[in-house]
């Protein structure tokens, strides 16, 4: 991506993204980057949970707050993604397997959250949708790059990437720790968000959303903070 590097988090062993530039690396439950994803070929699970994935909504990390990484600066937030030309800019860097997969089965206009992570305040920032399918990411062939990777031939590409274009920002930023506490309580519940995939596959920058959990958080933006 153009130069606001956002960063997607998923590099091998880390779960980076970052689209050219843009580093959306985050993905533990206190906002902790997803960098530190587990990318050794997870394709059990990981092939397993994208062929029968029929999510057509998702929940992207990348971190909003300057951080280095061999040298890039991996930031960015949302506002970046709406200064970019068309407000469009590919998701790149993401080298976790699970997390791979899952942008290989989003479909056009399939609408994500655009999730801010490894930050102070981590959370919920605004809404994208898919403009592009997945395609080779440009970065794991770049040495210059934080997201090279040499294991990776161009006849046959490990990582994909796809294009995002911002839609809104959400009426109120929704943090982590109000997500968390719905998470408990509807795990008692059994309420929307019990399985939420950020509060059990927390490592993954890049996680699907049921139709539910979707509705959910998007009524959370009419109510007062709990």
């Amino acid at each position: 991506m153009p130069k606001s590097q956002k960063r997607l988090t998923g590099a091998a062993g880390s779960d980076k993204k970052g689209p050219s530039g843009k580093r959306t690396k985050t993905g533990n439950p206190d906002g902790a980057s997803a960098k530190m994803e587990n990318s050794s070929p997870q394709k059990t699970s990981a092939s397993k949970n994208c062929g029968k994935n029929s999510s057509s909504h998702w929940l992207m990390k990348s971190e909003p707050e300057s951080r280095l990484e061999k040298g890039v600066d991996v930031k960015f937030g949302i506002e970046d993604l709406k200064a970019q030309p068309n407000q469009t800019t590919c998701w790149d860097g993401v080298r976790n397997y699970q997390a791979r997969n899952f942008l290989r089965a989003m479909k056009l206009e399939e609408e994500a959250f655009f999730y801010h992570s490894n930050c102070k305040d981590p959370g919920i920032a605004g809404l994208m949708k898919i403009v592009k399918e997945a395609y080779p990411d440009h970065t794991q062939f770049e040495k210059n790059s934080p997201h090279y990777d040499p294991s990776s031939k161009k006849d046959n590409p490990k990582w994909s990437m796809v294009d995002v274009q911002f839609v809104r920002m959400m009426k109120r930023f929704i943090p982590l720790a109000e997500l968390k506490t719905h998470h408990q309580a509807h795990k008692a519940t059994g309420g929307p968000l019990k399985d939420m995939a950020l509060f059990t596959r927390q490592r993954l920058s890049v996680q699907p959303l049921t139709q539910e959990e979707f509705d959910f958080i998007l009524s959370l933006e009419e109510k007062e903070p709990s």
